[in-house]
Formats: structure tokens, sequence, C-alpha cells
């Protein structure tokens, strides 16, 4: 069930991925992220309120529980790993090509891979290891096709703020499956969004606004909207499914990343990219290295 749920997560995934791009196509990168988080936390505050001052939602997947005090500081600790990896990959993914940051970003549960063996003594099968090495071996080739368009692996920035979100995001993971073995999922996620804005409210104001005019200008785009809608119900459908007895973070992780295939189709019919058929290569090894993960959980 939970390996279900994780595919599933992985498709909307794809979905947030390729509205965030459009969004931040030509536009100011901080607005933008400050607006996904707000319309993120516009939409599980109701819950909040229902769950505090009625009974609507008792006994429901969606209530929200009263929590300690040291509950809050744990979600906002993970606030503050989730928002970090947001913000340097929200920068990368602004600054090139979705066919070559999905693949890239694809090798993410590698690193987790390697935290959940030491952290949670997490033991893969040959299945699985083989789907996490054809992943090592497409970043070896991406950097390969990322030359031809003047991508150079080792000398780009936005390559290194793609690796420092690759490295955030897998702290993340690492952390949910700790917070998923006592708290409940409405928790985690509603106050880790409520506190990711309440965090970039004031990078906004006091970083950016000032600013304003002499960076990229903000553009208003309604794929913003999307970008919260398919996150906030990707994200409750994967912290569900470390729920489940037995899910492991390394493979829930992997194959969330699976969502390559939505960004590289997107990438090749919407952004008309370059180099398709020497990547097509790389997603092929991402794509069969999922499937060996799958079989490994079978």
């Amino acid at each position: 069930m939970w390996i279900g749920l994780a595919f599933i997560s992985a498709f909307l995934l794809g979905c947030y991925e390729v509205n965030k791009k459009i969004s931040l196509d030509g536009n100011a990168v901080i607005p933008v992220l400050f607006f996904n988080t707000l319309i993120s936390s516009l939409i599980f505050v109701p819950f909040i309120f229902l769950s505090f001052f009625t009974d609507m939602l008792d006994g429901t997947m969606l209530y929200v529980p009263r929590v300690s005090f040291e509950t809050h500081v744990a979600v906002f600790i993970k606030a503050v790993i989730v928002l970090s990896s947001w913000i340097f990959g929200y920068f990368a993914l602004k600054h090139l090509p979705l066919t070559i940051t999905g693949p890239i970003k694809a090798t993410q549960p590698v690193v987790t891979l390697v935290g959940a063996m030491f952290v949670f003594g997490e033991r893969l099968n040959l299945y699985q290891w083989i789907g996490v090495i054809l992943s090592i071996a497409s970043f070896y080739l991406l950097s390969s096709s990322g030359k031809k368009e003047g991508i150079r692996f080792t000398h780009n920035k936005w390559i290194f703020f793609t690796v420092l979100s690759i490295l955030t995001g897998a702290a993340s993971g690492l952390y949910d499956k700790h917070l998923m073995g006592s708290l409940d999922v409405m928790t985690v996620q509603v106050w880790f969004n409520v506190y990711q804005c309440l965090m970039m409210l004031p990078i906004l104001l006091f970083l950016w606004y000032p600013r304003r005019k002499s960076t990229t200008p903000f553009v208003w785009h309604w794929n913003i909207i999307f970008i919260s809608v398919f996150l906030c119900v990707a994200d409750w459908i994967y912290f569900y499914a470390l729920t489940f007895p037995g899910s492991m973070i390394s493979i829930v992780s992997m194959v969330r990343r699976s969502n390559v295939l939505v960004t590289f189709l997107a990438g090749a019919l919407f952004f008309h990219e370059k180099n398709l058929k020497s990547k097509a290569i790389d997603l092929f090894l991402v794509l069969l290295g999922m499937i060996f993960l799958y079989l490994g959980t079978r």
C-alpha cells in the first residue's frame, strides 16, 4: 500500500515541479516562494479552526490535534530544513532546464539512503541496490549531457545550489521518518507550512522588497496557486505512506523522484529544451532504477 501511495505522490510532485518552473520563468524567486507558502498555509488553516473549535473533524484523517510546545519546536526545525532546500532549489530551477534539474534531483534518495542506513539501520536487498546504482550512474551521464548546453557541473553555481537542495532535502526526508514515528500526518504538514510562511514573510519584506527595483520583477502567475495545491496533496500522501508499518524512507524517497518522468516530458513539450536524446538515456536509467526498487519491495 505504501509503495503505491509513493508513486501517486511522485506524479503529483511532478505536476508541482512543472508549475513551479512556469511560475519562476523570468520571475522573482522570493515572492513566488512566499506566495507558495502562504497559499499552502491558507489551505490548512481551516482544518486548524475546525479541529480546535468544532467536532466536525473528530476521528477523521484531517483532524489537527493540539500538541505540546516541544512538538511545535520539532516541526519548526523541519520547516527550517525544508525552506532551506526550497530556496536553493527554486533559484536553481529558475536558471537551469527542467531536463537537467529533474534527473539531478532524482538522485536525492541516494543521499537519503546512506543516511537511512546509518540512522535507522535500513538495509536493501539485491534489487534495491541495483536500483540505487542505476540512479547514481544516471547522474554521471547527465553531467555529460549538461556540457553540451554549456553547463559545467563543477563550475556552475546553480548546479551547486541544486546539490545543496538535494542535501537539505535528504536531511528533511530522514527527519520526516523520525517525526512520523510519533506524530500524525496533519500535525506535521499543517504546522510546517504555517511556520514556513512566517519565516518567508520577513525574508520578503526586508530582503527582497527594498531591492525589488534592482532585481528581477515579480509577475503574478496563476500557476503559483497550482504549485501549492499539488505540493500539499503530494506531501499529505507522502506523510501518510510513512505511517504504514514497514515503510522505508529510503524507498519512498526514491520512488517519489520518479516524478522526473513528468518534468522531462514537460521540458520537452512545453519548454522545448535541447539534447533530449542524450538526456532520455539518463531518464531511462532513473526509471529502470525505480522498477528495480519496486521489485525489491514485493
